[in-house]
């Protein structure tokens, strides 16, 4: 099934659709810094560079199943400006529901974060639940944490999935795995130093492993306000879209408490302490080691990272859309009266699904 990608970034929620048998035919964002690495890692997709509200549906193409994208999440976070869709990126929500409108797919999926939950934000969101009610949709909204689906990080995530009303669908999770990932089954293989870049500029020619290279300098008073210390046997806490907020690498004891609000790093084991490698980062966001970032400036490619959706998050999500549709097909023609009868739109639409399989 073919989809639009909006908010794309480097494309890690692409990814995950695409290994889940998607086709991402178009996508869209408005930062430049990602063309490089979305154009490499995304061979087949057109992507436009461009902000999407001056893009007119008419440029988007049309007959896709589905729309998927993560709208800008400042403006609702914890850590941002709080201002929601009174803020101009919280607004971009509408371009968001513009083109879903427009396009009318099977189904639409996006992403954000937490702090979208909060009560400052009940009214927004109750909002923007209605809008998309009125598109055409049966939504959910979920909190999901990529530590249940096959991530070795704690990264709690909003989920918003809408079906087309004529499906009568309901999405809902998929199962969480019985066990959370730990980050050894992803960086302990890594026995490869990483380089430390001069100025924070990258050093592609010097990296044994791609993008084997990271962020230096001083660390902020809020950084040493707590551990930062990742722990080989739980998952990684939250990977920033920052070079300097990046957690530190497990080779190092845990940061030792000096009073409230005020850690220090162990005595005798300062040169134990770094952040993580931009691929290590990518590692616990679980993109492929053939999954390549281009980038000037090492701080590009931790935001790259950082703003993406996990890999195997999209995909485990992708995967229940897909087999949601899947089953609905077969139902149709279990109460199908004879093969002659005539079929419905959805199902001529969701006959792709098979065919797709069947190749």
């Amino acid at each position: 099934m073919d989809l639009i990608s909006l908010f794309s970034g480097c494309g890690g929620l692409d990814r995950g659709f695409e290994n889940a048998g998607f086709n991402v035919v178009w996508a869209n964002d408005n930062d430049k810094n990602i063309l490089d690495t979305y154009k490499f890692n995304h061979p087949n997709t057109e992507i436009e560079i461009g902000d999407v509200s001056k893009i007119p549906s008419s440029d988007i193409p049309n007959n896709i199943s589905g729309l998927i994208g993560g709208p800008p999440c400042q403006s609702w976070s914890a850590a941002g400006n709080g201002k929601g869709i009174n803020d101009p990126r919280g607004k971009l929500f509408f371009e968001y529901i513009r083109i879903l409108e427009d396009k009318k797919p099977l189904f639409f999926l996006a992403e954000n974060v937490k702090g979208m939950l909060s009560e400052k934000h009940k009214e927004s969101v109750e909002l923007i639940k209605s809008l998309l009610d009125n598109a055409g949709y049966d939504v959910t909204i979920n909190l999901v944490n990529s530590a249940d689906y096959g991530v070795p990080q704690k990264r709690e995530r909003v989920i918003i999935v809408g079906y087309r009303k004529d499906l009568n669908l309901r999405f809902s999770p998929p199962a969480k795995n019985k066990k959370q990932t730990l980050v050894k089954e992803y960086l302990k293989d890594i026995t490869v130093k990483p380089i430390s870049s001069k100025d924070n500029l990258a050093q592609p020619q010097k990296c044994v492993i791609p993008n084997h290279e990271y962020f230096t300098g001083t660390y902020s008073y809020i950084f040493m306000s707590r551990n930062r210390v990742l722990d080989w046997n739980l998952p990684s806490y939250t990977i920033q879209a920052s070079g300097r907020q990046a957690s530190l690498h497990p080779q190092a004891p845990k940061m030792v408490k000096v009073e409230k609000d005020v850690m220090k790093f162990a005595h005798g084991s300062t040169k134990l302490y770094r952040r993580l490698s931009i691929r290590e980062c990518a590692r616990i966001q679980t993109f492929p080691d053939d999954f390549l970032f281009f980038y000037e400036n090492l701080n590009t490619g931790y935001k790259m990272i950082g703003n993406a959706v996990p890999v195997n998050l999209a995909e485990a999500l992708a995967k229940k859309i897909y087999s949601d549709l899947s089953n609905h097909l077969n139902n149709i023609k279990k109460e199908s009266k004879s093969k002659s009868e005539v079929l419905s739109l959805e199902e001529k639409i969701l006959c792709k699904i098979e065919a797709q399989t069947a190749s």
